[in-house]
C-alpha cells in the first residue's frame, strides 16, 4: 500500500513545482553565521564589559544626584549603549564645533574623551548661570566664559569616574585640556579600536547625548584586574579583604540615633500652668524609684532608674522592653 502524504509534504512538492527547483528545505535549527572582523578583534570580553558597564551605571547615578543639586530639576540618566568601534568611526560621528574634554588617566596610558554635545554644554551654562534652560538652544562653538563654567561639571565628572573606578583601583582621572575640533582630539591611531560609552541625559523634559570615549590600545592593565566574577563581589579598595556584612556593620555603628528618658508626665490647666512660679512643684504619674521608660528613635526599648555618675545625670538600664510589653 502506497503510503500517504500529508498536506505539509503536498504544500513542499507544490512550491518546488512553481519554482523549479527540488532542494529539501533548510532545517531552521541551523545556526546563523555571523562574519567576524578579524581587523577589529574585541578586545574586551562580555563579563568585562558588563563590569564595565555596571561602573559606569554607578557613575551615572552619582552625577544624577549632583546635577539634581545644582540644576535644581529633574534629571535623569542613561547608559544608552556600550560598543568597541574604530576611533576613525567615532571621529565621523562628532559634529562640528564640538565640546571635547581630553582626560588622563594617572599612573597609566590610557587617554580618553568626554564629548558633551554643544546643547547639552549650552544647556548646562545657562542653568548653572541661573536660567532656565528653557530658551532655544543652537549649536556653536563653546567660549572661553562658557568653558570655564562647564568645568565645574567636567571636574565633578572626573571626580565621580575615580570613584566608581574604585572597585577595579584607584585611578585618578586629570582633566587634558579642552577642544572644539576632534582633530586636535587625537587619543589613538584612526584604525585602532576604542570603547564608547554613550548616555542620554534627560534635563526635564529635553533629552541630550553624552559620550564618554576610552582608547583600548593600553587597557590591558585594567582588563588584567577584571575577571569574570560578578561585580557585586567586587569592592573598593580601600575594603579590599572585608566582607559586606562588616562594611554594614561598620556604618551602622556610626548612625547617631536620639536616645530620650521620660522621668513621668503630668496633667494641668491653663489656669494652673499660667500660674507656676520658680519653686513650684509639679506631681508626675511617677513614684520615686519606679522604672523610666527610655525610648531610641521614638521608640520604646528600656527600662532605667535614673542616678548620678561622675557627677552628671544618668540613667541606669535596667531591662529591655520586649514586644509584647510595646
Amino acid at each position: 500500500m502506497a503510503e500517504l502524504l500529508s498536506q505539509q509534504e503536498i504544500d513542499q512538492l507544490l512550491n518546488s513545482v512553481k519554482t523549479g527547483e527540488d532542494k529539501p528545505p533548510v532545517p531552521e535549527s541551523d545556526k546563523v553565521i555571523i562574519p567576524y572582523d578579524f581587523r577589529l578583534p574585541n578586545r574586551i570580553s562580555k563579563n568585562q564589559l558588563r563590569t564595565l558597564r555596571n561602573i559606569h551605571e554607578t557613575f551615572s547615578e552619582s552625577i544624577t544626584s549632583f546635577l539634581m543639586a545644582k540644576l535644581q530639576s529633574i534629571i535623569g540618566i542613561n547608559i544608552i549603549s556600550v560598543d568597541q568601534i574604530y576611533y576613525s568611526e567615532y571621529v565621523l560621528s562628532v559634529s562640528n564645533p564640538a565640546c571635547l574634554y581630553t582626560f588622563d588617566i594617572k599612573g597609566t596610558d590610557i587617554k580618553g574623551i568626554l564629548e558633551i554635545s554643544p546643547e547639552l554644554a549650552l544647556t548646562l551654562v545657562d542653568r548653572l548661570l541661573g536660567g532656565n534652560g528653557k530658551g532655544e538652544v543652537k549649536a556653536k562653538l563653546i567660549t572661553p566664559i562658557e568653558q570655564r563654567v562647564l568645568y565645574i561639571f567636567v571636574d565633578r565628572v572626573m571626580q565621580d569616574l575615580q570613584k566608581a573606578w574604585q572597585i577595579i583601583g584607584n585611578y585618578e582621572f586629570v582633566i587634558d585640556g579642552f577642544e572644539s575640533d576632534i582633530d586636535f582630539a587625537q587619543i589613538t591611531s584612526q584604525s585602532e579600536s576604542i570603547l564608547l560609552f554613550s548616555f542620554e541625559i534627560m534635563i526635564g523634559e529635553s533629552s541630550h547625548l553624552m559620550n564618554l570615549c576610552f582608547a583600548t590600545y593600553a587597557f590591558d592593565v585594567i582588563l588584567s584586574k577584571i575577571n569574570s566574577q560578578s561585580i557585586s563581589t567586587i569592592r573598593p579598595v580601600k575594603y579590599e579583604g572585608t566582607s559586606s556584612q562588616n562594611i554594614l556593620l561598620d556604618h551602622i555603628k556610626k548612625t547617631d540615633l536620639l536616645v530620650k528618658v521620660e522621668f513621668g508626665r503630668a496633667t494641668i490647666t491653663v489656669q494652673d500652668l499660667t500660674a507656676l512660679n520658680k519653686g513650684d512643684v509639679i506631681m508626675l504619674n511617677k513614684k520615686v524609684g519606679e522604672e523610666l521608660t527610655i525610648s531610641v528613635a521614638n521608640k520604646l526599648v528600656f527600662k532605667g532608674q535614673p542616678g548620678v555618675l561622675n557627677g552628671r545625670k544618668a540613667v541606669k538600664i535596667t531591662k529591655r522592653i520586649e514586644n509584647e510589653e510595646k
